[in-house]
């Protein structure tokens, strides 16, 4: 057959991937999960570990709402009246009223004309970008920019790109010089939260810089931010970078699978921006929406987030992440310092960072290693990540397993 010959072509790729160290190996497999008793916080049982339990700290359900009693009823209570899917792409007959008072509360949640809401984060950023770049588009991105913004880029073939350091304003503003007289409209897009290493863009730079240069192209200067890291997560009251810096970008881009612990992406911005993506992003034409119950669980958590309740959950979510941070820098670990959960610990080399991660695994503790080419080499590292459902316990555990390594390395 034909496909012996893909086969053999196929197994030569995955042996050089593996040898380059890209590979991402066997997917570990979570088959249970202990609700949160005494003073510990939630814990997971393993496929092939038996009855052993784990410490998630590699999670990004930063505020811990996938387990909240009041999220799970309203997606319950959505899936019995409206079915557990959609059954159809949103223009046909796949949109719900759930889908539509969604959006309109992404909207009002950021201070916006209108939301749209995408399958995933992912998908989102490719429904964004792709539509917006034609023939006459020059797009800047930063140098660490997620791999959806730079496949957006892959897809979209725009009239010219610019690449410029690491939230660095001044290479910023040398790309949109050059950037000027190349096209009719320039995109200027950044992570909000930098999911490798948990610091931020400063997001009021970038839009002063927008508009700096603003009249230098037809279309204007366009700021889009991926903000997935930090909404629901960072800022005082969870509206992410932005609320953090205090500014407002042209188009943002969030997701609900992240912080807000369902699953979904969206983007938030004028109507008339979202009427044209409607009409031309594939990635949403084409595409079943999320299900209506998803759809009422991130309703819910958007309303719970500006109670009471939700805002202990943020300040809790902060407290643990200072505690963790300080922790570790105690120890004598490196990590890159700031508010955000993102807590990573700088190792800067690949055996011991694989060593660590496999340490803390036999302890209990589930951890994220990074290595080269996933990062820079020297910049390996493990990236930790705290949720509201870590308890003061839980962190001292964890650094407790920390200190004994440290201690005998």
């Amino acid at each position: 057959m034909p496909v012996k010959k893909l086969d053999s072509a196929l197994d030569q790729n995955l042996k050089d991937i593996r040898e380059s160290g890209r590979d991402k190996g066997a997917e570990m497999v979570i088959t249970d999960v202990i609700k949160p008793k005494g003073e510990n916080g939630p814990r997971y049982h393993v496929q092939g570990e038996g009855d052993k339990e784990f410490i998630k700290m590699n999670s990004n359900s930063y505020l811990g709402m996938s387990l909240e009693p009041e999220i799970i009823n309203a997606e319950e209570e959505a899936a019995q009246k409206y079915g557990v899917g959609p059954g159809a792409v949103r223009f046909i007959s796949g949109t719900y009223t759930p889908h539509i008072e969604l959006e309109k509360k992404l909207a009002e949640f950021h201070e916006r004309e209108a939301g749209m809401i995408f399958s995933s984060a992912y998908v989102t950023s490719l429904g964004v970008i792709y539509p917006l770049i034609d023939k006459e588009t020059v797009i800047i991105s930063d140098e660490l920019n997620h791999n959806c913004i730079i496949q957006a880029i892959r897809l979209s073939r725009p009239a010219d790109k610019f690449i410029y350091a690491h939230n660095d304003m001044d290479a910023l503003e040398q790309v949109l010089k050059e950037a000027v007289g190349k096209g009719k409209r320039c995109l200027v897009v950044t992570d909000g939260i930098f999911s490798m290493r948990g610091d931020h863009a400063p997001l009021d730079e970038i839009v002063d810089l927008c508009q700096k240069y603003d009249d230098e192209f037809d279309d204007g200067v366009i700021s889009i931010v991926d903000d997935s890291h930090g909404v629901g997560a960072f800022g005082d009251s969870g509206r992410g970078t932005e609320e953090y810096v205090n500014t407002k970008v042209d188009i943002l881009i969030g997701t609900m699978g992240k912080a807000f612990g369902v699953n979904g992406g969206y983007v938030v911005t004028s109507e008339t921006i979202l009427t044209y993506l409607r009409e031309t992003a594939p990635m949403y034409i084409y595409s079943n929406p999320i299900t209506c119950s998803e759809t009422a669980a991130v309703h819910k958590v958007l309303e719970y987030i500006d109670t009471p309740k939700g805002q202990k959950r943020l300040k809790h979510l902060g407290k643990m992440t200072e505690k963790f941070q300080n922790g570790i820098q105690e120890i004598g670990y490196e990590t890159i310092e700031g508010p955000h959960p993102v807590v990573p610990l700088m190792v800067r080399d690949t055996p011991k960072t694989a060593a660590l991660v496999k340490y803390l695994t036999e302890k209990g503790v589930l951890a994220t290693g990074l290595n080269f080419p996933v990062v820079p080499k020297g910049d390996e590292e493990i990236r930790f990540q705290i949720n509201a459902d870590h308890t003061e316990a839980d962190i001292d555990y964890v650094l407790g397993v920390l200190k004994d390594y440290k201690e005998n390395e």
